[in-house]
């Protein structure tokens, strides 16, 4: 069952954001927790500091050590049909999720607040393992944010598009337990013209997402 958004939240949320229940059965989610742990994970690495979560990518790489943005490794055969589905939840062109990192979050992992890098552009991820909370929130003033959040199931699947994409940063808080996500993204006009032309000076400020 897809939530429409006053599901989602206590107060009116940001539009863009969409979530699916039951996206994955029992079987399925194990056989994709395998995978991602059979996939040669690394430790995130961030200018220098390294964290706590493992992480792979597939077709295109972001490098937050040196902002690199390259190809990398095809998806691999597993991926690809979990990969169709999510385009067909997001309403997105087939192959249009050109970009697939793997997480997992040991006990104590979490991701700080961001906003996706800008040569992407639709997020979809697939929460697997234990339940996380994505938060939510957006600058109102120099110390002031609206706030609010979006529980995730396991075997859920989600989409950040426009305005939470943009304007929302998003963060998980530390796990208590074992998680593991798959999250696709399509290429945005910036990260189109990178892959044509080479890369362009970024025009955001940086992120770590």
């Amino acid at each position: 069952m897809t939530h429409g958004q006053a599901d989602l939240f206590d107060v009116p949320g940001p539009s863009g954001l969409r979530s699916r229940s039951g996206f994955l059965d029992s079987l399925e989610e194990s056989a994709a927790i395998a995978a991602i742990e059979s996939a040669g994970l690394e430790p995130f690495r961030f200018q220098g500091w390294t964290g706590n979560r493992q992480t792979t990518s597939y077709g295109w790489r972001y490098d937050f050590e040196d902002g690199g943005f390259a190809r990398a490794e095809p998806f691999p055969d597993w991926l690809v049909p979990l990969r169709d589905r999510a385009e067909a939840f997001a309403g997105l062109a087939p192959g249009a999720l050109v970009q697939a990192l793997l997480i997992h979050y040991p006990l104590g992992a979490g991701i700080g607040w961001h906003r996706d890098r800008p040569v992407f552009e639709e997020v979809v991820g697939i929460s697997l393992g234990a339940p996380a909370t994505l938060r939510l929130r957006r600058r109102t003033g120099p110390r002031a944010f609206d706030r609010t959040e979006q529980f995730l199931a396991p075997r859920s699947i989600y989409l950040l598009s426009g305005e939470v994409r943009h304007a929302w940063e998003h963060s998980i808080a530390p796990m208590a337990e074992p998680r593991w996500s798959i999250t696709f993204r399509a290429l945005s006009t910036l990260g189109l013209r990178q892959t044509q032309n080479g890369p362009d000076e970024d025009p955001r400020p940086g992120r770590t997402g």
